[in-house]
């Protein structure tokens, strides 16, 4: 059953573009994953520094991978150093 993840992320004051930098990084080797159906990354319009992805997933094994490969580790660990709160990742299926 296809998963869908919603993640937030705002930068520590002056990080912003270094957030915007690792998104942008992060996206081609996530979008050849067989697992991903499709995975976007946005910047709110109100507050510069609020990011967010949202990604699909074949199932939930895709996306358990996922968050096993070098380059999701390598993105969380530079991210969570320019971010200022806890990780905020939701799995979520469509209600239907």
């Amino acid at each position: 059953m296809e998963l869908t993840i919603i993640a937030r992320f705002h930068a520590k004051d002056g990080a912003d573009e270094a957030v915007a930098a690792a998104m942008r990084q992060m996206l081609p080797p996530v979008r050849a994953e067989a697992g991903c159906l499709g995975i976007e990354v946005f910047r709110s319009t109100r507050d510069g520094r609020t990011f967010f992805i949202h990604s699909r997933w074949r199932d939930e094994a895709s996306f358990d991978l996922h968050a096993t490969l070098p380059h999701t580790v390598r993105f969380i660990q530079r991210v969570e150093q320019l971010i200022d709160h806890p990780l905020d990742i939701t799995r979520a299926r469509h209600l239907e």
